[in-house]
């Protein structure tokens, strides 16, 4: 590699691209003059490396080593890239680091893997337990018990063919009769049903079709990340996106190791910040990828007092039992126990396995005589009370894993002695693993990592694909990132994170919609609007669902007409995948794996005849009733994201009106250019060019002061000045504005000079503007300072 590398670049702007089959480089490429004209910086590119085929995400990598082919290969990134440079355009991309896909007749290092065992020079590629399961990879493919499958295991020669399946016999195998062909192999193909308990290897969340990846050793990080820096090095490529390296063993000394081969470019991590969580200060990266921003984008549009009485007509409507979606901190507890029994046992298992080797050996007898049923009590009882995704190895565990949860944590044991466990697990979490030389310190480094690794696992399982179903209040709050327990930002909340993130992370990202949110900004912009009339919601839920039968449960009716009312015009066939996938994920009645048909039909019915069906059409004329406000909040979140502290990430088709529900709904191609652009388009374009035209103002060394108005309707004028250069002004909770009688005479004192409108070119503000004024032509105003001299079409306050 070169040893004079350019420095690093911070976007003023990105747009994330979802490649895949058919959206490939050279759709991207043809995009590029539209992109630019946007007034973005650079694309951010979804993952590009070699992938399962037909992937249409690309986070399932089986080729660290190589471009994915079915994108148009290293050819076709490159033209995308030289295109791109000529239009004055840079690329981020996303890389994966903590997995691969488990597809071994796709991955060449993980099929060596299995023909060769531990001694295969790729074993130390993934995170295998050799000492489980008869050092023998276990594999969960087959579709019953083995009995069942045996007929359909064909030997072809030197591999095992499955169905689909293939696997690499072991040398000499290939003539032996079937079953001591299976037992004389590297792996032992199960029955999909045993990965919940006998897994042997480290995976993205539960799903045990992505393997985890050991990167903390230096060998395995060089060659998974050699073709990445190449493109870096050569400037096809200038920043990077991380996604989940929550899963690390080491996430510090993976980013720092990173930051060197990188030469510093312009990084951001995703990494989910709770509230009141701050990003490691030692991590050398420009930040996040944004979801905190997004919290707390969406908390200013969300009216809290309206919030929480929306909670209690949902409880009336459907009733829940506190722990299973009337409460948001019982639901969460509850979940985290279910997702640890369930879809963690393996990982609480290997972790409990570490404990107990550590006190076993330990020479400390305080240690000694722990009973492993005990310490895995100790362990699930303060991970199940985990308020973040995980520790780290720079950060106080203590801070984390308190005092007052191991508290709590041994009320769980009715035996004193026993619930010395609790103390003993948070001991071996809090206490330096000591030096290398200690005969404990590689146990005792495991059991941290693993202890953080299935953390930050079960924070995602159990809040963003488990609570966030069944807690439904309120779907906009159910936000990768959110916090519905606590909905709403006030605008001082709001002031105060913009100041700190100017101050601490002013390369950041901000996002408001994502290939992993949930609903895309605009849907849940419009959902905001019901936390200003709940009364007016709840009513017309009950009129709903009276002329309307069949409904399975009331949790799912509540959910499945604010989704309706979120999307507008509901397409069905979205409406009900997306509500299949919801009820799934919640797991009370059906899920992925336990699927019940006749409640899943009812479900099926009930969108057809209900949300999508006549009575469809009362949410539908109560939406258009409150079109004003659901427009206000939808421009009003698109600017504050344009122009708050941070580099902005559009999502694909975002800069237009875009509704969208979970994956895959949210990934699907968009057209460029967008087919019927409106005003939203209109907002996003000035803002994007004015970042570009006036880089200093929004820059690492820009400035961000809060801006108040004065008067009887001051709370609902949200305002910011970007450097003494640009200020940002949106309207918020404009139902509740228009029911107080309207601005009436608020105004917003401006930084002294004049200031034109950028949205509506002629129009002028200086001194104390009125806000119905400002506000004359559409409920947000961006306005830029202006020379001297220009005395036309000013409006005096």
């Amino acid at each position: 590699m070169t040893s004079a590398r350019p420095g690093p670049r911070v976007p003023t702007a990105t747009y994330r691209l979802q490649l895949q089959p058919a959206f490939p480089f050279a759709a991207a490429e043809s995009a590029v003059p539209y992109l630019a004209s946007l007034g973005v910086s650079h694309l951010h590119l979804s993952p590009v490396l070699e992938a399962v085929p037909g992937s249409t995400h690309g986070y399932d990598v089986v080729d660290p080593a190589r471009v994915r082919e079915e994108l148009g290969g290293e050819e076709g990134l490159r033209a995308l890239a030289r295109t791109a440079r000529e239009h004055g355009l840079g690329l981020v991309v996303d890389i994966v680091p903590n997995h691969m896909a488990m597809a071994p007749r796709h991955n060449h290092a993980l099929w060596e893997v299995l023909r060769e065992g531990p001694e295969s020079p790729y074993a130390r590629w993934f995170d295998i337990d050799w000492a489980a399961q008869d050092g023998r990879v276990l594999l969960p493919v087959l579709g019953g018990p083995l009995r069942s499958q045996r007929d359909h295991l064909v030997v072809d020669g030197d591999v095992l063919r499955y169905h689909d399946h293939v696997f690499p016999l072991r040398a000499g195998t290939a003539g032996l009769p079937l079953p001591e062909l299976l037992d004389a192999q590297w792996y032992r193909p199960v029955w999909w049903r045993l990965a919940r308990t006998e897994l042997n290897y480290r995976r993205f969340f539960s799903i045990s079709e992505l393997i985890g990846v050991r990167v903390e050793d230096p060998e395995v990080f060089d060659a998974t990340h050699a073709k990445i820096l190449q493109l870096l090095d050569e400037g096809v490529v200038d920043g990077l996106r991380i996604d989940h390296p929550d899963g690390l063993a080491d996430p510090d000394g993976y980013l720092a190791r990173l930051h060197e081969a990188t030469g510093g470019r312009w990084t951001v991590v995703e990494k989910i910040l709770a509230d009141g969580e701050h990003l490691p200060e030692t991590w050398p990266v420009a930040g996040t990828t944004g979801y905190d921003a997004l919290r707390h984008v969406d908390g200013l549009f969300t009216d809290r007092t309206g919030a929480y009485e929306l909670l209690g007509r949902y409880r009336a409507f459907a009733a829940p039992q506190t722990d299973r979606g009337g409460n948001w901190e019982a639901t969460v507890r509850r979940a985290a126990y279910k997702v640890l029994t369930h879809e963690l046992a393996t990982e609480t298992d290997r972790l409990t396995r570490v404990a107990v080797r550590l006190c076993a050996a330990s020479p400390d007898l305080a240690l000694r005589d722990r009973a492993p049923w005990a310490l895995r009590t100790a362990l699930e009882e303060l991970l199940v009370r985990m308020r973040v995704y995980r520790p780290y190895a720079a950060g106080d565990a203590s801070a984390v894993v308190t005092e007052e949860a191991a508290q709590e944590a041994r009320l769980a044991f009715v035996v004193a002695e026993e619930a010395e466990a609790v103390g003993i697990v948070r001991r071996l979490l809090v206490e330096p693993p000591g030096g290398p030389s200690a005969p404990d310190h590689a146990d005792r480094v495991e059991f941290r990592a693993r202890f953080a690794q299935t953390a930050s696992a079960l924070r995602a399982k159990s809040v963003e694909d488990t609570a966030f179903y069944r807690y439904v209040p309120l779907l906009s709050t159910t936000e990768v990132g959110g916090d519905p327990g606590s909905p709403g930002v006030s605008p001082d909340d709001f002031h105060a994170y913009c100041a700190r993130v100017q101050r601490d992370w002013p390369g950041t990202g901000t996002v408001v919609t994502t290939h992993d949110t949930k609903r895309s900004a605009d849907v849940r912009a419009a959902l905001a609007v019901l936390t200003e009339c709940p009364e007016r919601w709840a009513r017309l839920l009950a009129e709903v669902t009276r002329s309307e039968g069949g409904v399975p449960d009331g949790q799912l009716a509540w959910a499945a007409w604010q989704t309706v009312f979120g999307l507008g015009p509901a397409e069905e066939e979205r409406v009900r995948a997306a509500l299949l996938k919801h009820v799934r994920e919640a797991g009370m009645y059906t899920s992925w794996t336990e699927q019940e048909a006749p409640y899943e039909e009812a479900v099926t019915a009930f969108v057809a005849a209900g949300p999508c069906g006549a009575p469809g059409e009362q949410v539908a004329a109560f939406r258009k009733a409150l079109d004003p406000h659901v427009r206000a909040n939808v421009l009003g979140t698109a600017l504050v994201h344009l122009t708050m502290p941070g580099v902005p990430d559009v999502y694909q088709g975002t800069e237009s009106e875009y509704r969208a529900l979970v994956d895959p709904d949210n990934r699907r191609p968009v057209p460029y250019p967008p087919e019927a652009p409106g005003e939203k388009d209109a907002l996003t374009a000035a803002a994007l060019r004015l970042r570009a035209r006036r880089p200093e103002a929004f820059g690492v060394s820009a400035r961000y002061a809060p801006l108040t108005a004065e008067g009887p309707a001051a709370g609902h004028c949200l305002a910011f000045d970007r450097s003494g250069e640009v200020i940002t002004a949106v309207t918020r909770l404009s139902l509740r504005l228009a029911e107080a009688g309207g601005w009436q005479e608020t105004r917003l004192p401006l930084p002294p000079g004049r200031w034109a409108d950028v949205l509506a070119p002629g129009r002028e503000f200086t001194g104390h503007a009125r806000v119905a004024d400002l506000f004359e032509q559409r409920p947000v105003a961006l306005l830029e300072r202006v020379a001297e001299g220009v005395t036309e079409g000013v409006t005096e306050g």
